[in-house]
């Protein structure tokens, strides 16, 4: 991500405040307020008590009370995904901060616009040891697009104008303000929240080179066999109209990666479905033998392309689009560099294309489709269907999918083989409706993103997909569902194994299944009701859907549903480390 400097021009501050005194808490609730916050999860600590009553003191903004400072900033990610707005998290200092650490480096892998305030002991006692005391800049210093200590209550205003300036600007992320106990108490003056901020150092760009974007232009005309492969820089660039625009323009294949899903529709056959570990044959197999490569706000993580060595095998020319310089040509060299905002990129594109009027290579294209549906004919995600007996985790997501699709849903999921079911087998059509941790690869965020989507969008439906390992990490987050009343639908696919890790040992270590197996598992029936909501055991394939309309049906309640699936299901198709993107598993018989 950018590196960013404190230095900064002079802001500019609104005018039609009348200079009052107020107090560093005041200020920063001031802040919020200006900046269009709506929700503020956190949980209260010494260090930010200040700032606690001055957020009980107004109106216009909802504190929400988790349970866990990590679900507080889980919370405000998985609102920040759904909306494209800010999020922002408050936590304490010393644990508040150290428990908030994993929430945090789970937003900047995924490049989350996020504000996280955590509390401080006083300048006095920085760096004395005193009580909840810990280094927060150092600590958060490599998991955040930047970070502030803010010493002057005098610097507090424009601190946080420059905050949520650099967490949602070029590639968005995760920004600390770190603000001492008694810089939320002194009082200064104080004459209203800056209107603009200029920092010397950062100006990140927007616009893409002009001459890049025409060599891209002949590059994608002249192309043989072409590809268009996407990632999460689509969405946060509110970009998939244009992607659709540009992909029905040209006919071209389009792949997404796990956080690229809904950028482009599902329902197309223009789709070749997700790519990378778990991708599909025709997916991964396009990825590995086109000749022109668009690839639009991804960055070739280990995930999508397998061994860099077996990618470069074949040789193809790459066009690169993405608004962070220091992603281009990271992992694969590419031919031509574009740097910019994708939305933007992509329009010009788009208006390049209707004024040349070039053409795809009609004929060229129609032997690549060709090739394609070879692949697409076998049919890799296909399980058995036929099954009576036990429920196959597939049939769920499925199942959930001909129920809802087309309609107004959000799925969140934590992270582990349900997370790769639900990418493989829930359609997704639109944006920003598939919330999940990609890069981090976090257990225990789904009941958190799925509260933070709900407060958002209260009149969508949001399912939480989850498993028995993962959705006991931020459990007590059923409390803070209740509370707040965010009615969602929890699905555990409960196969007694931290599956993904089970996986892995069948293949990778001769079945030698070290601690992946959950001996002790609660009740989550009455752990649901116990927390004052509706639990349902399901245990057989045709009580699926049954159990999903009913759950649909009690709007006004969360329900937990515990699937108990097959604990012998593998995710297929798969790559091993260290195996190239045409070296899949398809299947146990691969094993």
């Amino acid at each position: 991500m950018e590196t960013i400097l404190a230095e900064s021009s002079a802001p500019q501050t609104s005018s039609h405040h009348a200079s009052e005194e107020l107090m560093g808490a005041e200020i920063m609730v001031r802040a919020l307020q200006a900046e269009g916050v709506k929700y503020v999860w956190g949980y209260p600590g010494g260090a930010v008590l200040y700032i606690y009553d001055a957020l009980y003191k107004q109106n216009t903004m909802q504190h929400v009370l988790v349970r866990h400072e990590q679900a507080a900033v889980h919370a405000a990610d998985g609102y920040a995904r759904a909306t494209g707005d800010v999020g922002v998290a408050l936590v304490t200092s010393g644990p508040g901060v150290t428990n908030a650490v994993t929430g945090i480096a789970t937003a900047y892998m995924d490049s989350i616009p996020m504000v996280i305030i955590t509390g401080q002991v006083p300048t006095p006692a920085i760096g004395l040891d005193a009580f909840q005391e810990c280094d927060t800049v150092g600590i958060t210093r490599p998991i955040v697009k930047h970070n502030f200590l803010v010493k002057d209550v005098r610097d507090l205003a424009v601190t946080m104008k420059k905050a949520f300036h650099i967490a949602r600007s070029g590639r968005p992320g995760p920004v600390v303000v770190d603000i001492p106990k008694d810089v939320s108490f002194k009082k200064t003056l104080y004459s209203g929240y800056p209107s603009e901020v200029s920092l010397r150092s950062y100006n990140p760009v927007r616009k893409g080179h002009g001459g890049q974007i025409r060599k891209a232009l002949q590059l994608l005309m002249s192309a043989k066999r072409p590809y268009i492969y996407t990632g999460g820089g689509v969405l946060m660039s509110n970009a998939s109209q244009e992607l659709r625009t540009l992909v029905d323009m040209l006919g071209y294949p389009v792949t997404n990666t796990l956080m690229g899903l809904g950028a482009y529709p599902a329902r197309e056959p223009k789709f070749l479905g997700m790519l990378g570990m778990h991708g599909t044959i025709e997916a991964n197999n396009a990825m590995q033998n086109c000749d022109v490569l668009l690839a639009v706000g991804a960055r070739f993580d280990d995930r999508v392309i397998g061994n860099p060595k077996h990618f470069a095998q074949n040789e193809r020319k790459i066009i690169h689009i993405d608004i962070d310089p220091s992603s281009i040509s990271k992992r694969v060299k590419v031919d031509v560099p574009i740097v910019g905002d994708v939305k933007d990129v992509l329009v010009e594109l788009i208006d390049m294309i209707k004024e040349s009027g070039l053409k795809p290579d009609a004929k060229a294209l129609a032997g690549w489709w060709e090739t394609i549906e070879g692949w697409r004919g076998r049919k890799c995600l296909d399980y058995d269907r036929g099954n009576t007996e036990v429920i196959k985790p597939q049939y769920v997501i499925e199942t959930l999918h001909a129920m809802t699709k087309g309609q107004d849903v959000y799925v969140t999921s934590d992270v582990g083989q349900h997370q790769m079911w639900a990418a493989q087998y829930y359609g997704f059509d639109e944006p920003r409706r598939w919330i999940n941790s990609g890069g981090l690869g976090t257990m225990g965020v789904g009941i958190p993103y799925a509260m933070g989507i709900k407060l958002a969008k209260p009149e969508s439906e949001v399912f939480c997909v989850t498993g028995e390992g993962s959705v006991q990490m931020c459990i007590q987050e059923l409390s803070t569902c209740l509370q707040y009343n965010t009615p969602i639908i929890i699905m555990a696919l409960n196969n007694r194994y931290l599956g993904m890790v089970r996986q892995w040992q069948e293949i990778e270590y001769s079945g030698r299944y070290s601690h992946s197996y959950m001996d002790a598992l609660p009740n989550f029936v009455k752990l649901a009701e116990a927390y004052g909501h509706v639990g349902m055991l399901i245990e057989k394939p045709q009580d699926v859907e049954p159990a999903l309309r009913e759950a649909r049906r009690l709007k006004d309640r969360t329900v937990f549903l515990d699937f108990r699936t097959d604990p012998t299901e593998n995710v297929f198709p798969m790559i091993q480390a260290g195996k190239g993107l045409t070296e899949m598993l398809l299947g146990s018989e691969d094993l």
